[in-house]
Parts: C-alpha cells; structure tokens; sequence
C-alpha cells in the first residue's frame, strides 16, 4: 500500500511538472509571435523598474527588426522560476556575432508580461556541490563591461547628487582625480620619464586592466598619439538606466573633464577626437 501511495506521489509531481513545462513553452512561443509581429505594446511590459519601460520597448523593437525569425523559432533555453520565465536565446548582433541573451517575462493570471533582456547572466544555478571555493564564471569581455558599468553608475549617482546641492562645476570637480592618477602612472612605471609614464600607464590600464582596445600609435618626450575604443560610450547607448539619469551631452562632458584633468596634471594638453566609440588622444608638452 505504501509503494502504491508513493508512485502515485510520484506520478501526481510528474505529471504537474509537465503541465507546468507545457505552460511555459505556450507562453514563451505566445511572446515571440507578438514580438515578431510587432503586437508588444507599453501595457504588456512590466520592467524591474517603472523607468526602464521606454529603454525596453526599444530593445523589443530592435531584436525585432534586426533578428531573423529563423532565430527566434530556434528551441531555447526555458527556465520557470516562481511567476518569471527566462528563457535564453542567441541572437545575431550588429557586429555579426551570435550572442546568447536571456529574456525574462513576468507571468500574472496565465498572462505573459516582458520584464527584461539581458547579455550578461551568471550561471550561478550551476554551482557544485557544497562545500566549494569554485563558481561559475563569465568571459573576461563581460567581467570588464560589468566593472565599467558599476563605475560609471557610482560616477553618475555622485556628479547627480552633487550637481543638485553643490551645482554642476563643484560636481564635475569633485569627480576630477588627475593627481592621484598621474601619481600613479608615475610610481607603478618608475622606469621612464614622468610625461611618458602616464602615456604607457594609460595604454596598459586600458588594455589590461579594463579591456578595452587600444593602439599607442607615437610616443616621445613631447607628444603622444593613442587610438582606443573605451566602452564608457557603450555604455550610455546598451544599458536602459544611464539614459534615464543623465543626458548623452552632459555623460560626454564627465568623460572629456576628467580626461583632460588627468593629462593636465601629468604635464599634457590634450586634444581628443570622437568618431562614435573611437577616440584619438593626441597629447603635446
């Protein structure tokens, strides 16, 4: 009789999953349909935040208008947690790639609602067994966007904050570290003269520190000129908040004041050139 009571539990736990697995799959088929037809209006978007609603929708409208649908009728990866779906799909970017993102919809009443898309997600649920020191990783590529992105949301809380009860000059000032900077270039690379410490400090920060590429065309003891693609840029036009905290013009500004208050202090001017993400640095003494 217990066996029986047991099999039974068993098959009642199987069975729900199922329907639960049915359920989910309907649901996310039901949103790509919408999406693909351009039926996905303000109402069925519940963002973690009221404020990302505009940078979602306009997310939506890009996948669909530059993924294929032979992509989005691809089989994902469909993970049901409490009343969210995730479901991880690839997708081909501007630059050609495929790359995996996961989007998440929110479901209430049996009704799907879009809730996020994102890039960057850490397989966490794929931790080992305890007790482990091991976890999960991503690329070094997102490690480097995700030290970035937390920067310049500290760097745009503070010049916010400050902008409001300081005004904006205090503001930019504060956020100016040139000294501290040029120390640093000039103590970490002992081995060459002050000017060109914060040249070649520069160039190896930006390399290997943040990942982003750069090209150190001309060095000498009077002048400089670097070619890099910093993802400070990026940055404003990918993430869905920076955009709600600050204007394009003003989140430049920040990049141009601190950039020239840290060559100033090393003894540079300099003359920066913006072609979208790249940037030339021409530096003369």
């Amino acid at each position: 009789m217990k066996t029986f009571l047991v099999l039974a539990v068993i098959a009642a736990f199987s069975f729900e999953a199922r329907a639960q697995a049915d359920d989910t799959e309907a649901l996310w088929n039901d949103f790509t349909s919408n999406l693909l037809a351009g039926r996905i209006t303000a109402d069925r978007i519940r963002p973690y935040y009221p404020q990302l609603r505009e940078p979602m929708m306009r997310y939506l409208e890009y996948f669909r208008q530059h993924s294929s649908p032979e992509e989005w009728k691809a089989k994902p990866e469909l993970y049901r947690v409490g009343d969210e779906i995730h479901g991880i799909i690839s997708l081909t970017g501007p630059d050609g790639k495929k790359t995996p993102l996961c989007f998440s919809l929110l479901v209430e009443n049996s009704q799907w609602y879009f809730e996020h898309v994102e890039s960057i997600f850490i397989r966490l649920d794929q931790t080992g067994s305890l007790p482990t020191s091991r976890f999960p990783d991503v690329a070094e590529a997102q490690k480097a966007w995700m030290r970035d992105e937390r920067r310049a949301n500290d760097e745009i809380r503070v010049f916010n904050l400050l902008s409001k009860e300081k005004g904006r000059d205090f503001a930019l000032d504060f956020l100016n570290d040139g000294l501290s900077y040029a120390l640093e270039a000039r103590t970490w690379v002992p081995f060459v003269s002050p000017s060109k410490a914060f040249v070649l400090f520069f160039c190896w920060e930006q390399a290997n520190l943040y990942a982003n590429p750069v090209t150190l065309q001309s060095l000498t003891d009077n002048s400089a000129v670097i070619h890099w693609q910093p993802r400070w840029f990026k940055l404003y036009q990918q993430t869905g908040h920076l955009q709600q905290w600050i204007s394009e013009s003003e989140f430049h500004n920040i990049f141009e004041t601190i950039w020239q208050d840290r060559a100033r202090a090393a003894g540079w001017s300099l003359q920066a050139d913006y072609d979208q993400d790249d940037v030339v640095f021409r530096l003369k003494r």
